[in-house]
């Protein structure tokens, strides 16, 4: 099995919003309230921001270090992005979702940037609010992505997808009707943005596969496993959704990925799952254009 970039799974981490929050002065664990999430999807106890946000140290380069020391391939390293952020936390202090956003893409981007001088070649800020609050999106979600990304010399990347895990996500879904368009509307603000890499959903997914096509000039991170089932794709399955991108992104700029994280996952299923992904994109690296 060849897996070209590889990351360390967010394995020290409990949860992909929470794990860089702990690490941050201003945020109050202790006072937990229940919050509508995701545009009111579905409820969670979230702590409180209740003073001004600051990073005393760095919360993930132990992660970093130690995943970088075990391997001489490529890095990614993932972290939540300022929208999703602020889209899961209460505020007590800032007033203004897009302040605080903002306030979050600064700490973020002291992190970020302590990354990669540690030696990350990917940097990727996950936002699956992005595909909620749409109107959002370019008013400031993507300004807040650039003060998060700013001055980084290694390739940055942005995750959006539909959610996972949880039975919310799973009746939003069932309720977004035969197609997904959401995307419609951001791709063209991605589009234009300066982050490098567009990391989306495509395996099992109802986004339409032309819409893809309203990101030229992006790498593409398409997901060719679905990490909501537990059966392993098999490389032919791979390997077909692979060339349905490909009918719209470019080959050099299409990156076969997972559709979301793997962490929910039986270990022994996820590893079949990353060598059905290996195989699917050998396979059609062998096959004429």
């Amino acid at each position: 099995m060849r897996i070209d970039i590889v990351s360390d799974g967010e394995q020290s981490r409990q949860h992909f919003v929470h794990g860089f929050l702990e690490g941050l002065e201003g945020i109050d664990f202790a006072r937990r309230v229940p919050m509508g999430i995701r545009n009111n999807r579905y409820e969670a106890l979230v702590p409180t921001v209740t003073a001004p946000l600051r990073r005393t140290r760095s919360v993930h380069a132990p992660e970093a270090l130690t995943a970088r020391g075990h391997t001489s391939r490529r890095l990614k390293f993932t972290l939540p992005g300022p929208m999703t952020i602020a889209d899961t936390v209460a505020d007590a202090h800032y007033g203004d979702r897009a302040l605080m956003a903002m306030a979050f893409a600064e700490l973020l981007n002291e992190e970020a940037r302590e990354l990669a001088a540690i030696g990350v070649d990917v940097i990727q800020f996950d936002e699956p609010a992005f595909n909620v609050y749409l109107d959002e999106v370019a008013l400031w979600g993507i300004p807040a992505l650039h003060r998060a990304a700013e001055g980084l010399t290694c390739k940055t990347a942005v995750h959006i997808c539909y959610g996972y895990g949880i039975p919310a996500n799973i009746e939003w879904k069932a309720s977004l009707g035969v197609e997904w368009r959401q995307y419609e509307r951001i791709f063209p603000a991605l589009a234009a943005s300066r982050i490098d890499q567009v990391s989306l959903e495509c395996a099992n997914s109802r986004v339409p596969i032309e819409l893809l096509a309203l990101l030229a000039g992006k790498d593409l991170l398409v997901g060719a496993i679905d990490v909501a089932s537990n059966e392993a794709e098999t490389p032919e399955q791979v390997a077909a959704t692979i060339e349905r991108a490909l009918r719209f992104v470019p080959a050099e700029r299409l990156y076969p990925c997972t559709n979301c994280g793997m962490a929910p996952l039986d270990r022994t299923l996820a590893d079949r799952k990353l060598k059905a992904l290996a195989a699917g994109a050998a396979l059609v690296r062998g096959r004429p254009t």
